[in-house]
């Protein structure tokens, strides 16, 4: 009896506690997430990502088949202009000059024999001992085998290219940055020159080719200074110059871009060909704005935490009849759930721009901030601000009513039972843990 009487007390206890945790839960006022206002520098950046190569790159291939006999270079190899690189078998191409040669003899011999030839016909011609159709023969003979010696020493001359060809060399001063071949392979040059050897001129002065969407190019200008960093020193930042925009776009899936070159000095080496270059091009700053974080121009309560005056209870709308919860929202947000902010719909702030960041490309722009109403037991006041452009975590703004210190709401740091958590990826509407 006495183990029931303490079981039913101690069920009774946590029944009480369970109602009285849930109540408290349900009936407290939202507590929001603030942040103060502060003024700073805010920087728009257009974001693109680019290729690392050298400034001057140069394939070098072989203009005639054959296997490779010697190599004289490696990966990373130093050379200068002139300087052996590879060597192809020359046999074939010594045995077919030889011939060459061998024929330019013969040719120069009959035409010695024709010579001769025709100087008799002369002679026996003058004494009129031999018809003129003779003398005319004698001489096409001749002519023909001057022409022959002519044709041997071009087939010869074109024997010696070739034999000159299998000795491969660099064209320009570099280093070896790819090599195709090894010794023993055969070298097919039927129908295009294969490349055995990419040199690249110099790594001192790189560049970055990256594609700009068509909405941020008319943004980008010539000489603009460009930031970026690569996976290889993530603690790092390089910068590069914008050097020229080229006027040929690229489309894919609808996509335009336009190709953006910047020039990348390397003195110390450290940035390799074919890296790959996360960039970001200031485009416009505003050295000491007013600013705030872009959390607060997304976050938009639910209609019932906002704060009327006593002239307009809660719930009525201008002319006196009641409203439906999306007028009151509409109403009593602002900017912050119409197109007003952004040009879309039930969006404010800066999420209406694209490249920059998230940022809209020009001043006029509004957005909605929220600030608990002194006096309203927890309510929210909507202030509309000017917003400007924005760096991804602050937005520049201009308001009379908002000033460097005051609190604004961020999101939500409690979520309400059976209520929507704010309504926006900034809100934060889960409870933490």
């Amino acid at each position: 009896m006495r183990k029931l009487a303490l079981f039913l007390a101690a069920a009774v206890v946590l029944a009480a506690g369970g109602y009285a945790f849930f109540r408290r839960d349900t009936g407290a006022a939202p507590k929001y997430r603030r942040a103060k206002l502060d003024r700073g520098e805010v920087v728009a950046t257009v974001t693109a990502t680019g290729t690392l190569s050298a400034v001057t790159t140069v394939k070098v291939g072989s203009q005639v088949s054959g296997i490779i006999a010697k190599l004289f270079v490696d990966f990373n190899s130093e050379v200068r202009k002139g300087q052996p690189l590879a060597e192809l078998d020359p046999t074939p191409f010594e045995q077919s000059a030889a011939q060459r040669r061998a024929d330019l003899e013969k040719a120069r011999v009959e035409l010695r024999n024709s010579e001769l030839s025709l100087a008799r016909a002369k002679n026996l011609s003058r004494q009129q001992l031999m018809a003129q159709a003779e003398l005319d023969a004698a001489q096409a003979n001749r002519d023909s085998a001057a022409a022959s010696v002519e044709q041997s020493q071009a087939a010869l001359k074109q024997a010696e290219t070739n034999l000159s060809y299998t000795k491969i060399t660099s064209p320009i001063d570099g280093v070896v940055v790819d090599r195709q071949y090894d010794i023993g392979q055969t070298v097919a040059a039927s129908f295009q020159a294969p490349t055995l050897f990419t040199i690249a001129q110099d790594l001192t002065k790189m560049q970055v080719l990256t594609n700009i969407d068509e909405a941020d190019v008319g943004r980008i200008r010539i000489g603009q200074v460009a930031n970026f960093t690569v996976d290889a020193f993530p603690d790092g930042t390089f910068k590069g110059t914008v050097s020229q925009i080229r006027l040929s776009p690229q489309i894919v899936q609808n996509v335009v871009t336009y190709p953006v070159m910047l020039d990348v000095p390397n003195p110390d080496l450290k940035l390799k060909p074919g890296m790959t270059a996360n960039v970001l091009v200031p485009v416009d700053s505003r050295p000491n704005a007013l600013r705030a974080p872009n959390a607060a121009l997304r976050f938009k309560p639910d209609p019932a935490d906002l704060w009327t005056d006593s002239s307009k209870p809660a719930g009525r709308a201008e002319n006196g009849a009641a409203a439906s919860p999306s007028d009151e929202g509409t109403a009593a947000a602002g900017p912050a759930g119409g197109r007003g902010g952004t040009g879309r719909p039930g969006a404010s702030g800066p999420a209406a721009g694209r490249g920059a960041a998230g940022a809209p490309r020009a001043g006029g722009r509004t957005g909605t901030l929220y600030v608990e109403a002194l006096g309203s037991g927890g309510k929210l006041k909507p202030v509309t601000v000017k917003t400007a452009i924005t760096d991804g975590n602050f937005t520049a703004i201009e308001s009379a009513d908002l000033k460097v210190g005051d609190e604004i709401v961020v999101g939500l740091a409690t979520a309400r039972a059976g209520a929507p958590a704010g309504g926006s990826p900034g809100g934060g509407g889960r409870r933490p843990f």
